[in-house]
């Protein structure tokens, strides 16, 4: 098959690699489901028997401790910020698969742990491991499928480091970001119809269901090939070449891709072989670009999501806004439709105006409104109603123009010599920022603590405003902007405010006649 021909391929033709990528992407759907869950445990009176108290103050007549209710929360995100951060070792020696099945295993066994323990230690261990398996489960997964395009996108569309059209890179991050909420709103609906069991079986029946996704992960691992990328990066090219030959379209010039894998894993290993953390801020040009996406990435835990969507179900439950686990569907269901709008939005609309105009004004002023609302008519039917209203407009602004425009961001401003580097430090940040607010979150709103229910949305609401003035002054607008421009413009030293309209001279746009290895090195060493 020639080139031409191989451009010409659509994606039914890929058809074997799109069934390996649904699959694994399955663990972004795992996570989602998770948090679904969790937060809808603890406003279940039979959990809150077993793990919480009896108290008539409240709605439920029963409450949690907000140090317990911390630790629950919190310590699935800690063991995910443990294991993605280290990650390093598995991804170099484990391999892809070998980590995926790894994580279901600890999916399958923490899980087990919380529907058997009635002891809150043992509680607490099962949330741990179940985050430590969700950091690989995550980590691992978008590593298969970036990896698995990579070489791919190489061949099509000659794009070094992209792995698919600039046009249509945030389409990619929003259906990631789709498969996280789609797996909340199914934790959020099983919490629903099993709240209003009396016994047990209403906190151990969802958290069976969370044997399901790594169940169909690990039986189907079987049936796919390891990364090609990783095979090769090992220097096993028989078996590289035997998995692009399972991934592969019939006819597919399978030896000719394994060629430009090697050229490009031998120049990326010198590239990387002197470059460590220090170098994202050696000199000014990378060190603007390090601090932009970390906190371009990072921004999205400003809005107060985490404290949303660990513990939104309770937080409804302590305002006592009609039936929570209702609502709480109707929020999540929301959110799930305005991240499939975001796939028409993100092509067509900048990163800039959406994350700060739409995004970050809408998410504080839902925000302000609620915790107004309450400070003036607290606990009465049209404060209730109010909130749950401003929480819709709040979750809509988060998924449709803050979370998937973050990490876009994030990806397509570092410099790409260093966006390993760039990425996994802005992950770790991003963790850590969602670990701080799933902990410190029921201090504000348990009524055992500060009990400031849905008052705590005034910190939230000067938290949207830093961001949003923050992207105003210094976020560069990156809409339909190939990675070679986003470098010319970056190395012109041209201001935030002015990258939307900056006409590029294109020295940097494409590759040229130039091979693959010299154009990553010149790359290189533009960047010193």
């Amino acid at each position: 098959m020639s080139t031409d021909q191989e451009k010409a391929l659509g994606v039914k033709d890929h058809w074997k690699a799109i069934i390996a990528m649904t699959l694994v992407s399955l663990s972004s759907f795992q996570y989602g489901l998770d948090f679904g869950i969790i937060g809808g445990l603890q406003a279940m009176v039979p959990f809150l028997k077993v793990f919480g108290q009896e108290d008539p103050s409240i709605p439920l007549g029963w409450n949690i401790p907000s140090d317990r209710q911390q630790l629950i929360a919190s310590l699935m995100v800690l063991g995910a910020f443990v294991s993605s951060s280290s990650a390093g070792f598995t991804a170099k020696y484990v391999g892809r698969k070998l980590s995926l099945w790894i994580a279901c295993i600890g999916v399958f066994a923490s899980t087990a742990l919380m529907q058997a323990t009635t002891n809150i230690g043992g509680l607490y261990a099962g949330r741990l491991i179940l985050g430590l398996a969700n950091g690989l489960l995550m980590t691992h997964s978008q590593l298969y499928v970036s990896n698995s395009l990579s070489s791919l996108n190489l061949r099509m569309h000659r794009e070094i480091q992209e792995s698919v059209p600039s046009r249509y890179r945030g389409l990619g991050i929003s259906f990631l970001t789709y498969w996280v909420s789609f797996g909340s709103l199914i934790g959020t609906i099983v919490d629903n119809f099993t709240a209003k069991i009396a016994t047990k079986n209403a906190y151990i029946i969802p958290l069976g269901i969370v044997h399901i996704v790594p169940g169909i992960l690990f039986i189907g691992l079987f049936f796919i090939p390891e990364s090609p990328r990783w095979l090769a990066a090992k220097g096993r090219f028989d078996e590289a070449e035997r998995s692009l030959h399972r991934l592969r379209p019939e006819g597919w010039s399978v030896a000719q891709e394994l060629t430009d894998m090697k050229t490009t894993l031998e120049a990326e290993a010198r590239l990387q072989s002197g470059i460590g953390y220090v170098d994202l801020v050696r000199n000014p040009i990378d060190r603007r670009r390090t601090t932009v996406a970390i906190l371009a990435l990072t921004s999205q835990a400003a809005s107060g999501a985490m404290f949303v969507i660990s513990y939104g179900t309770y937080f409804f439950e302590m305002a006592n806004v009609g039936n929570a686990f209702e609502n709480s569907c109707i929020l999540t269901g929301v959110g799930v439709a305005a991240l499939g709008a975001t796939a028409i939005l993100i092509t067509k609309f900048g990163r800039r105006r959406l994350m700060m105009i739409s995004g970050f004004i809408f998410c504080g002023i839902s925000q302000l409104v609620i915790a107004i609302v309450y400070t003036v008519h607290p606990n009465t039917e049209s404060s209730g109603k109010a909130l749950v209203g401003m929480s819709v407009l709040y979750i809509v602004a988060y998924n449709s123009m803050v979370a998937p425009y973050a990490w876009l961001s994030g990806g397509e401003l570092s410099s790409q010599r260093l966006r390993s580097h760039t990425f996994g430090l802005a992950t770790g940040v991003g963790f850590f920022f969602a670990w701080l607010t799933t902990f410190t979150a029921p201090y504000f709103i348990n009524p055992d603590s500060l009990n400031w229910g849905p008052k705590y949305g005034y910190i939230w609401t000067g938290s949207c405003a830093a961001a949003g003035i923050w992207i105003f002054f210094f976020l560069p607008e990156a809409k339909d902007r190939t990675l070679e421009e986003i470098d010319e413009m970056f190395e012109a030293q041209v201001p935030a405010r002015k990258f939307r309209k900056y006409l590029c001279t294109g020295k940097h746009a494409a590759l040229g006649e130039k091979t693959q290895t010299e154009y990553i090195e010149e790359r290189a060493v533009r960047g010193k």
